[in-house]
């Protein structure tokens, strides 16, 4: 709690002596600083530039490393959720739980039961498999859009900036979501291979998966989880549908061709699927219970820049169709 209080004293320092910082800064370094995060904002809409960018096509990588770098820690945490943190529950094992585990009957490892975790530390790992699995979620659909449902422009290119942002922000997402207990799950695997290497595979005893033991606890979480996922899957759903909407509009036509884009959220806002985004953290924020600082700054990250691209991209429509939607705001319904 005190780390927690320390870094938000140092953010709001930061934030109060930014300013001062660039009001200082030379005018040519100010327009290049303009000028780059512009670029970084435009999300495919620097056609006919090549320096410093790379094609659009390639936000395929940011969702590729973002399945990858989930799959890699949920798998062991939620093998270590089920083996040393069930039940989910603060009652003792049973009898019968006893014997079948003093006898090598047990479904879970004997060497790691020797222990036990508290309410709170099973509620924690476990939470942390449920906003695991909603990042799951999110980045395999993420993956299918832009392999089937995207049609990118071939001269449709992203700056480098924003290519690099992008790796960083889906690389720090899983891990951010896995910190409350990813040194513990190391601790447990470091542990397991160890005993492995000193048995062998034949004194090893046997793990049977029982699968809705896999299942149970998950849906005995709280309150916050729930709301928080019902939240995710609101603005997932809705994602889906905008994402569904922009794909369709390059549907047998010309390559360059940009259209306006209607129907469903289209009908209020030029972003969406921007505003979807939004909704989507901050489903896995209030999954979270709201008390880890690294989540509050995933979406605080989100919302800047999503914000300020959904400004640039709304004044891009503006500029480019004369018949654009008045009505319309950039990506907050009436407000924004």
């Amino acid at each position: 709690m005190e780390q927690d209080q320390i870094l938000l004293l140092r953010l709001a320092w930061t934030a109060a002596i930014a300013p001062i910082v660039l009001a200082s800064l030379p005018l040519p370094f100010l327009g290049f600083l303009h000028r780059l995060v512009k670029g970084f904002a435009a999300r495919g809409k620097l056609k006919g530039s090549t320096r410093f960018t790379v094609p659009q096509r390639y936000y395929l990588h940011f969702y590729i490393v973002a399945v990858i770098l989930t799959t890699c820690l949920l798998i062991p945490t939620w093998f270590y959720a089920y083996v040393e943190m069930t039940p989910l529950s603060s009652e003792p094992w049973s009898y019968s739980t006893i014997t079948s585990h003093l006898i090598g009957g047990s479904n879970t490892f004997s060497f790691n039961k020797a222990r036990s975790p508290t309410l709170s530390q099973k509620y924690k790992v476990w939470q942390t498999v449920f906003l695991l699995l909603l990042m799951e979620i999110q980045a395999l659909r993420r993956v299918h859009e832009t392999l089937n449902v995207f049609h990118y422009s071939p001269s449709a290119r992203m700056h480098i900036f924003g290519y690099f942002t992008g790796l960083f922000f889906y690389v720090m997402v899983p891990i951010s979501l896995a910190s409350p207990c990813i040194m513990e799950v190391v601790i447990f695997l470091r542990s397991q291979i160890a005993e492995f290497i000193v048995k062998g595979r034949d004194r090893m005893p046997d793990l049977r998966i029982d699968p809705p033991g896999l299942v149970k606890p998950l849906l005995s979480l709280g309150w916050c989880q729930w709301v928080g996922a019902a939240i995710f899957f609101w603005g997932w759903l809705r994602q889906l549908r905008c994402h569904s909407i922009l794909g369709s509009l390059r549907e047998n036509k010309g390559a360059d061709e940009y259209i306006i884009p209607h129907g469903d959220w289209f009908k209020y806002v030029s972003c969406p699927h921007y505003f979807a985004e939004i909704v989507i953290y901050a489903g896995i924020l209030v999954a979270s219970g709201g008390y880890d600082i690294t989540v509050w700054l995933l979406f605080i990250f989100v919302v800047a820049n999503l914000s300020f691209a959904a400004a640039e991209t709304h004044r891009w429509y503006k500029q480019k169709f004369e018949d654009y939607p008045n009505t319309r705001r950039a990506i907050i319904p009436f407000i924004y």
